[in-house]
Parts: structure tokens; sequence; C-alpha cells
């Protein structure tokens, strides 16, 4: 699915890709909707492609790459200050002191 400046990389995705710079305030159509973006979005960063839970698992590539941490509408900025990794958290060794 071609969003304008964003895109789908797989069918079951709940986020989609910026694979253009998107302004604040720009209209773009997602889903056959007209969505006005919240936030200003860089190349390679994430936005809703629906509304998402605190809690639901973010889906990326067709596979669960984090969740997220609070709720967020239709069109907003998937990132590290509302979503956490499951991946780094899940490989991530903790130090504990005995020589580890």
């Amino acid at each position: 699915m071609n969003t304008g400046p964003f895109i789908l990389l797989h069918p079951d995705d709940n986020v989609l890709v910026c694979r253009q710079h998107a302004f604040r305030g720009q209209s773009i159509t997602l889903d056959g909707d007209i969505v006005v973006l919240p936030d200003e979005i860089t190349v390679g960063h994430k936005i809703a492609r629906r509304d998402l839970k605190a809690g639901e698992k973010i889906i990326k590539y067709g596979a669960p790459i984090g969740s997220m941490k609070t709720d967020a509408a239709r069109g907003a900025h998937i990132h590290m200050h509302n979503m956490q990794s499951d991946y780094i958290k899940s490989h991530t060794r903790e130090v504990t002191g005995h020589g580890h």
C-alpha cells in the first residue's frame, strides 16, 4: 500500500514506515481515510496505522518489534517516547557483579 510518504511493509503491520519526510499538519490517505499528521515524521520512523493501546504489540515486517507504553491515535508517531523494544529488553544481559 502506498500512502504518500509512508509505506506498509507487510499486510499484518499496524504501523507504516516513513519513506519521505512528512510534516505536522500534513494530510495523508490511510486505509481510505484522510488523516492529519499530529507530528513531523522523518524517514525510517513509524506511524500508527490504526489506534493503538498501551501494552499492544507493534507489528512491523509482519512480526512483533515492541509494545506500546501509552495509547496512540491513528497517524501518531511511534518511537521510543511511546513504545518499548521487546527485542532489546529480552536480549540485554544484566550485570550481576559476579564477574559475568
